[in-house]
Parts: structure tokens; C-alpha cells; sequence
């Protein structure tokens, strides 16, 4: 404890803590003041020490310095900036779970394990002329496939590691009138979409974010379907489906008092987007009877039947959304690649090792397939930062905030 002095004039009382390399943050010498939380009581100390010598720090200039002195692999710098941005549980839990090293020491052990046999087959080249062979093939050809199940299964997690780090798209479907900018309120709880009875008030999407339970949807009301000769309607109904294409889920409402050619709507949608998950939504149930209801509950199996002006059902349809979100791999704590650079490194680090597993099935000289080797060691350096450029790491740093 003590005080900050400008000349003669006390700035405030703080605490300043010391941490001495290499136990600190970036493992260099660093001294961490705490003053009150005044921003001109900052500004001040900031400026008194810019005055005397020091600079402000650049945008992730702490994080690069834990990188450059070993602190932590590229991955974890990286997932440091997508902990603080991370808006929900499952962001969370992704950054916080790659940021302590999940994902970097698997990615360490493969190429360790590859680097191994690359040396062997490079030292085979150095006496090529001997014909000695100094690298098993058998147990080559089995950490080849090791490895490529391992990155096959990492490619595979970004799908669900993107959208829930970006949020899970979900377009509300249907045709004019169903009460999709209706159900968009609800959900939000608030007025965000224009409500009317006129046909086709909605023409161009609009997008919100709610969190259900740790996890983000990004939910996009979109234009009603149907045969229309309005110029600007007919731009909205195709962005309609430029919508269902980008989501992960789709929520297709169908008015409960006029349900026929609606139905036949879903059936239409289903056959076009077969590999989509497209959930049925009943809405205006408010509007039948108990009887009529039930016979509903038969005609249309497997749908969720709400009031979105009484707001009934919404409670039943979010823990639906839930469940149809794809986060078993979270639960199960396997490790979620979320990151778009990593996503492109593993498909490339993939496309070399298929290259390697070729030239090993048809026996080929390890001449020839060496290259891929090396090609797929750069590839998983990159992840890492055992490969790195300044324009790499002056692009990754960039996106940090001051001071971190």
C-alpha cells in the first residue's frame, strides 16, 4: 500500500502487487497497480507514466509476450481473446477448456509422434544408397490412421464448435399471417418485430439473440411463403430460403385454425432440405377447443402446439431448441475446435496425411511422400505457433483489446 505522487500532489492511495518472472502472466517482471475505480483517478496515473517513459500497450501486446516467452501455445493465446468475448456458457466453456491446453496438447502429441517418424524416414534418404530402412512401416501405417481418425474427428467438431461460439441460427418458417414475428416477441419478450394482420408486413429478415440455458440462438424472422406478385415481397421470400439454407434449425409454424395447405408446406420444405432439422410449430391453439386440439395433437405427430399471443408453449419450445442443439460433444467434454484458422489448418494438415497413407499403400519410395509429411508437420506448426509469420501473428493479435 502506498500512494501515487505527482510531484507534490497525491494522485490516490493503491496497492501494488509485483509478480516476478516467470511466474507472471507474460513471464516477464511485471508490476500491477489497483487504484480506485475513478477514470480520472486512470487517466491520471496513466499519464504520469507515459510521461515518464513508458507507452501504452498495443492490442494483445501481454498475451503475444505470454506466446513469445513460452507461456502458452498460439491456440491458448488465441482462446484467451475468445474467453473474453465469449457470451454465453458453451463459448465459455469452449475458450476456457482450449485456452487450458485440451485442444493444444492434442495437437502437440500428434506431432510429436509424426515428427518422430518424419526423422526416421529423412535419415532413411540419407542412406538412400545403403537401402536401409530405419522407420517401420507397420507402425507408420498406424499412426497414419491414428491420425487421421484424430483430425477427422476435430474437423468434424467445428460444426458444432462455430455455431456455438457464434450462435445456432434458427429461421422461423411459415406462410403470411402464422404469427412468426408474434412468436420472435415472445421469445424475446419484447417488441421487436412489427406485428399486423395484413399479409406479408414482414419483408426482409429480422435477427435477434437469446440465450437458453448457457447456449446462444440467433433467431431470424423471416418473410412468409407463398404466391405473390409484389416485386419486393417476392426478394423477401427468396432471402426466406437463402435463411432456411444457413440455419441449423428451422422452426416452421402452421396456423392451427387453417392448417391444410400449410401442412403441405412443411412436407414441401421437408423434401427440399431432407438433411435439415425442421421442427413443427402449431401456433394460435388459443383459438380451439380441448377437442380440437387433441384431434391436432394426432393429425400432426412430433409438433409443439403454442399460442405465441398468450405466449403458452414457449417454455416447452425452448427446452425443445435445447435439446435439438447439438452440444453432446460439450457435455462430454471432448475437445471443440471453434477456431476458423484451426479449422483450415486441420483440413489441410488432413489432405497431406491422405497424401502420406496413398503413397504407403501402394508402397511407394519414402522419397516421394516425405514432402506430404513435412506439409502436414507445417500445418499442425501453425496451430500451435511452431510456425509463425509476422503477418500471422500482427492478424491474430490484432483482434485482441487493449491491455490484454
Amino acid at each position: 500500500m502506498g500512494n501515487i505522487v505527482a510531484k507534490d500532489r497525491i494522485i490516490d492511495e493503491v496497492l501494488v502487487s509485483i509478480f516476478k518472472n516467470p511466474h507472471s502472466y507474460t513471464g516477464e517482471n511485471i508490476v500491477e497497480i489497483n487504484c480506485h475505480g475513478s477514470v480520472y483517478i486512470q487517466q491520471e496515473i496513466m499519464q504520469l507514466f507515459l510521461e515518464n517513459g513508458c507507452r501504452n500497450a498495443t492490442a494483445g501486446e501481454f498475451t503475444l509476450r505470454a506466446f513469445l516467452n513460452g507461456k502458452m501455445d498460439l491456440s491458448q493465446a488465441e482462446a484467451v481473446a475468445d474467453l473474453i468475448a465469449s457470451d454465453s456458457q458453451a463459448s465459455h466453456k469452449i475458450a476456457l477448456q482450449q485456452m487450458r491446453g485440451g485442444f493444444a496438447n492434442e495437437i502437440k502429441n500428434l506431432r510429436q509422434e509424426l515428427l518422430n517418424f518424419a526423422s526416421l524416414i529423412e535419415l532413411e534418404l540419407d542412406f538412400a544408397e545403403e537401402d536401409v530402412a530405419f522407420a517401420d512401416r507397420v507402425q507408420f501405417t498406424n499412426l497414419v490412421h491414428k491420425i487421421t481418425t484424430t483430425l477427422k474427428q476435430l474437423i468434424d467438431s467445428f460444426a458444432v464448435g462455430n455455431v456455438l461460439k457464434n450462435g445456432i441460427p434458427v429461421a422461423i418458417v411459415g406462410a403470411p399471417n402464422v404469427g412468426k414475428s408474434t412468436l420472435l416477441n415472445a421469445l424475446l419478450n419484447e417488441e421487436r418485430a412489427i406485428v399486423s394482420d395484413i399479409a406479408g408486413t414482414t419483408r426482409d429478415a429480422i435477427e435477434d439473440e437469446l440465450n437458453i440455458n448457457g447456449i446462444t440462438f440467433r433467431f431470424i424472422d423471416t418473410a412468409g411463403i407463398r404466391e405473390t406478385t409484389d416485386y419486393v415481397e417476392r426478394i423477401g421470400i427468396r432471402k426466406t430460403y437463402e435463411n432456411v439454407e444457413k440455419a441449423q434449425l428451422v422452426l416452421f409454424l402452421i396456423e392451427a385454425v387453417s392448417k391444410k395447405q400449410e401442412a403441405k408446406q412443411l412436407d414441401e420444405l421437408r423434401e427440399k432440405y431432407p438433411n435439415k432439422n425442421i421442427l413443427a410449430i402449431i401456433n394460435k391453439v388459443d383459438l380451439l377447443t380441448s377437442d380440437e386440439i387433441q384431434n391436432l395433437k394426432l393429425n400432426i405427430q412430433n409438433s409443439i402446439l403454442i399460442s405465441s399471443k398468450e405466449k403458452t408453449g414457449i417454455k416447452k419450445l425452448k427446452e425443445e431448441l435445447t435439446k435439438l442443439a447439438n452440444i453432446g460433444a460439450l457435455s462430454n467434454n471432448q475437445t471443440i475446435v471453434s477456431n476458423s484458422r484451426h479449422f483450415e489448418a486441420l483440413n489441410n494438415a488432413l489432405t497431406s496425411i491422405k497424401e502420406v497413407q496413398k503413397g504407403i499403400e501402394n508402397n511407394i519410395s519414402s522419397d516421394l511422400f516425405a514432402t506430404d509429411i513435412r506439409d502436414a508437420l507445417h500445418y499442425l506448426g501453425l496451430i500451435s505457433g511452431e510456425v509463425t509469420t509476422e503477418d500471422l501473428l500482427g492478424n491474430i493479435f490484432a483482434n485482441f483489446c487493449i491491455g490484454k
